[in-house]
């Protein structure tokens, strides 16, 4: 039996695949290479990025992939860093049982505020989760007695097999060793079941009840696993930082989460990445154009810029929603089709 299509284009699956891997082996080595080659204080840069990244992971599974929009994302990014300090303090537990136990506790007090998501959703959920962001930083600032207020907690260094992670390069490689199990976890998650019901709770949950899927179970593992990753962050934060005070976790750093996410792409592992590259990278560009501008003009452009800072950031997302509401991630897409083409099989 002969095909009446005389040729057909298709991707070669294991061509692909291993393109994909060698890709992300080279993306790898990279990685790992970079504190040879880059000054210390890009390879801080570059912890806080994936810092990050893990923080924007949770808030893309719960507003991208599940639709439950969040402006307190911060906050449970907080509840992690105190939980490690705290920990250490108290309990003298090591790293690797205290940033586990720093999702979990931000991933509990997730729920209780994501109860709410179960008969609210859209503006009223974001004022909901806006409460959380100023409840807990208020508990930041004011149980003085455990937090010690805006003086802060110390926190020492991670230590691995009794070798402390001290310095911006050591603690860079506990960062990204986790940045690339929570990636590898929030792409399995996706994939999965419980993904595509996540998917479909966005979408239009009333229908995806009616379908059998079970929308207060998913819309709170959509909170608890969005807020363990913030946790997971914020533990990550209190190592490399060395130090923990509620400053570090105001309502700037939740408008730059959400702003990642809208940037990338809503609903994108990838677009999660692009964000917080684009958004992480963006102040240090506008602070060194206004530098080099200044120096060329002899006039102080940073006194001008770095206040309008939030104004660009909210004029980014206003274009990004009108010109390209998937962001980045469908950038880069475009760009792959334009400049990769399958083969024609005969």
């Amino acid at each position: 039996m002969t095909s009446n299509v005389d040729t057909i284009s298709i991707k070669t699956p294991s061509r692909w695949l291993n393109g994909k891997w060698i890709w992300t082996a080279l993306l790898l080595v990279a990685l790992v290479v970079l504190p040879v080659v880059a000054p210390r204080y890009w390879i801080y840069f570059a912890g806080l990025l994936g810092i990050n990244i893990i923080a924007v992971h949770g808030l893309n599974i719960m507003t991208g992939y599940t639709g439950l929009l969040s402006l307190g994302h911060a906050a449970f990014v907080g509840v992690g860093a105190y939980t490690v300090a705290l920990a250490q303090a108290h309990l003298n537990l090591p790293f690797y049982l205290a940033i586990p136990l720093a999702g979990l506790v931000a991933a509990v007090i997730g729920i209780g505020f994501g109860l709410p998501s179960l008969r609210i959703r859209g503006l009223y959920l974001v004022i909901a989760t806006l409460a959380a962001q100023f409840i807990l930083n208020f508990v930041f600032v004011h149980w003085q007695s455990v937090t010690n207020g805006d003086v802060g907690l110390t926190v020492q260094p991670a230590v691995v097999f009794g070798f402390p992670l001290n310095n911006e390069t050591r603690s860079y490689y506990l960062i990204l060793f986790c940045v690339v199990i929570a990636t590898a976890f929030a792409v399995n998650v996706i994939k999965s079941r419980v993904g595509r019901a996540f998917i479909a709770v966005r979408e239009r949950d009333l229908t995806a009840e009616v379908l059998g899927v079970n929308i207060v179970w998913y819309k709170l593992s959509a909170f608890a696993l969005g807020s363990f990753y913030a946790g997971v962050a914020g533990g990550l934060l209190a190592y490399f930082n060395q130090f923990v005070n509620p400053e570090q976790f105001g309502m700037w750093l939740s408008v730059f989460f959400l702003s990642a996410v809208i940037v990338g792409g809503m609903g994108s592992i990838l677009g999660a990445i692009l964000g917080t590259i684009f958004m992480t990278l963006l102040p240090e560009v506008l602070r060194e154009t206004a530098l080099v501008l200044g120096d060329a003009a002899n006039i102080d452009i940073a006194s001008i810029l770095v206040p309008l800072r939030e104004t660009i950031f909210g004029l980014l997302m206003i274009i990004f929603l009108i010109l390209e509401p998937k962001g980045l991630a469908q950038l880069w897409k475009r760009a792959r089709q334009k400049f990769w083409k399958p083969r024609n099989v005969a």
